[in-house]
Order: C-alpha cells, then sequence, then structure tokens
C-alpha cells in the first residue's frame, strides 16, 4: 500500500450489523469517536498478518452508484464499497472506533444471509479477503492483511495516525457456489484532535521513500481506461520490481465524496513470459462517473511494499497524480512495511 479544528457537528446512526456508522462535523476541535478527515499515510506491514471532499460536485457524482458489478449497455457501471450489506452478505465491524495514533486491533466478519460467519472464501490475488482502511479525505490509506480464525473472525492492526472518520472497504469471494465477488463497506471512526487536510492536487508524478513514480493515462466515465505506471529511483528505471498479490502492483482507486471502490485490472502477471517486472506497470480501470478520483499503487520493491498516491480528475482528460503530502512521508519513514 500517507491545524487543529475541533469537531462541532456529528452524525451517528445504528448500524443493522455492527455498533455505530459515524458522520464528520466540520468546525474546531478534538473529535469524538466518530469524526473524520484524516492525514494520509503509506502501505503498512500488519505484524499480527498473514503474509500488509472534494467539493459538491464530486460528492453529487457518488449519489446514486451502489454496489457492485458489470452496468447496463451504455449505462456507467456500478461502483463497490458503498454498501453495507450486498448479495446476502454483511460486513461486520466488531471495532467500529478506535483511537488516533495508536496501533489497534481491528476485529470483524462477514455474515451470510442466517447471520453465519462466512468460513470459506475464495482466493484472489493470492488472499482469501482483501481489506482497506482509507480516510474519508484520502489523505490516510492502508491496505492491510487479516488472519482469519476458524470461527470466521479476520483480526489485524493498524496504527492509523489521525483523527477523524474512515472507511473500511472488505474485497472477496465466498467459496459458495454461484457466489459473486463482493466489496462491502462500514464506517470507522478514529477519535483525537481533528486536523482537516485538503485533497492533494492532480500532478502527473508522486515521490515516496525514495522512488518516482510517473503516472500517464487517464479515467473514463463509463469506459475502460489505461493507467501506466512508471517507477525509478535515483533517476533510474526500476526494472527487477517484485511480485506482490500476484502482480508487479496493485492498484486500489476511490472516488472522493464518497469514497466509492473501483476495480482495477492489472495487465498480465510474473511468470506469464511476457510481463515485464517493470520499469512500467499498467491497469484497466472504468469510472463509474465523472469526479476526483484517488489512486494509490502498492509496490514492491528490496523486499519492501510501498504506496504512491495520485489524484485524478475523471472526464477531464488525462489522468494526473499527485505527489506524496509530507504526511504520508512521515508516515512511510515510521512503518515497517506494508500490510493487506
Amino acid at each position: 500500500m500517507n491545524t487543529g479544528l475541533k469537531i462541532t457537528a456529528f452524525a451517528g446512526a445504528v448500524a443493522a450489523t455492527f455498533g455505530a456508522a459515524y458522520g464528520v462535523g466540520t468546525a474546531v476541535g478534538p473529535t469524538g469517536a466518530d469524526q473524520r478527515p484524516a492525514a494520509q499515510a503509506p502501505h503498512e506491514q500488519d505484524p499480527a498478518g498473514g503474509g500488509g471532499h472534494e467539493a459538491a460536485d464530486d460528492r453529487a457524482a457518488g449519489e446514486g452508484a451502489a454496489g457492485k458489478g458489470a452496468a447496463s449497455e451504455g449505462a456507467a457501471p456500478a461502483a463497490g464499497g458503498l454498501q453495507i450489506s450486498e448479495g446476502g452478505y454483511t460486513l461486520a465491524l466488531d471495532t467500529p472506533r478506535v483511537a488516533a495514533g495508536e496501533r489497534t486491533r481491528l476485529s470483524f466478519s462477514v455474515l451470510d444471509g442466517n447471520g453465519r460467519k462466512v468460513t470459506a472464501y475464495q482466493r484472489e490475488h493470492e488472499k482469501e479477503l482483501h481489506f482497506i482502511v482509507a480516510s474519508r479525505d484520502l489523505t490516510v490509506y492502508r491496505h492491510l492483511h487479516p488472519t482469519r480464525a476458524a470461527d470466521g473472525t479476520w483480526n489485524t492492526t493498524a496504527d492509523l495516525p489521525a483523527a477523524g472518520g474512515y472507511r473500511a472497504f472488505a474485497d472477496f469471494k465466498p467459496a459458495k457456489k454461484g457466489a459473486e465477488a463482493l466489496t462491502l463497506g462500514a464506517d470507522l471512526a478514529v477519535s483525537g484532535t481533528y486536523n482537516p487536510t485538503a485533497l492533494p492536487a492532480p500532478a502527473r508524478t508522486a515521490q515516496v521513500d525514495g522512488y518516482e513514480v510517473t503516472l500517464a493515462g487517464g479515467l473514463k466515465p463509463g469506459k475502460s481506461g489505461e493507467l501506466r505506471l512508471s517507477v525509478a529511483k535515483n533517476g533510474r528505471p526500476v526494472t527487477n520490481l517484485q511480485p506482490y498479490l500476484g502482480a508487479y502492483g496493485h492498484l486500489v482507486a476511490l472516488r472522493s465524496g464518497d469514497l466509492a471502490y473501483l476495480h482495477v485490472h492489472p495487465h498480465g502477471e510474473p511468470g506469464d513470459g511476457a510481463t515485464k517486472p517493470g520499469p512500467e506497470v499498467s491497469f484497466s480501470a472504468t469510472a463509474p462517473s465523472p469526479g476526483t478520483y484517488r489512486l494509490f499503487l502498492d509496490f514492491q520493491h528490496d523486499g519492501k511494499v510501498r504506496t504512491a498516491a495520485f489524484t485524478v480528475r475523471a472526464g477531464q482528460g488525462d489522468a494526473a497524480g499527485s505527489t506524496a503530502a509530507p504526511a504520508d512521508r512521515r508516515e512511510e519513514e515510521k512503518a515497517p512495511g506494508h500490510g493487506h
């Protein structure tokens, strides 16, 4: 897989399957257990793991997209992660609130239509389930690697550096015959002093841990577009990227405003005889609507996974990326690696 204002308004709603979902206020001071935007971070290694707003136009662009799957002919594709329940399955967070700046355990499960914990999954990209946590302002991002207990409970740990509202995503495919791949999302509140951070402006390069990643291509609303990311270090192309989750890069795209989750697919795979280990890693993605998106590229080199983040505007020409915010770089220096 990276100013003190106080929150004065907060909305809480009881979720059907776990504690509470939280909204973020917009004023000054320490947040409670349910406020949001935070500062961004990298991909982080989970020691207990198995294996790591914009304006109203963006918000409006996201309204109405729900669930996952192919769209009908001529319609924009649906986005994932906007629903806590879909297809007879529900994401249940046992820990819907945590404290900022402390490594804390996150526990959750996936429930079937009878309220039972799911214990059998199909492995996709080398994992049974992919777990992502991102702040509502898209400046903190964690790609974690939870482990599953025999009873179906998933556990992982994370250090979320900034207070505010977050969204947790579970991307999985049940082993049940005929089940479809799903991305479910649930709100997570991080308590502490709320320091809102603006979404970085679009730019074509991102600096992370001494690496420079360049983005070319673009997101197209309702159409598949190619995103090409090239990795360099000290001005020289990196040609020996290491496989990570079955590819030379893993890309997650989230829509600003509602955090709709886009499913992005890499071109080729290690060992197929055609895909080179860098410097370029390419993907296909379809934006469900015009608007602003945040891209997070995880790539592995010299035994460590790093995350480069980009801001992209779909429907406004070629994609452009953003350099990593200072908070990202500080967190990268502290984080031991990456976690999914």
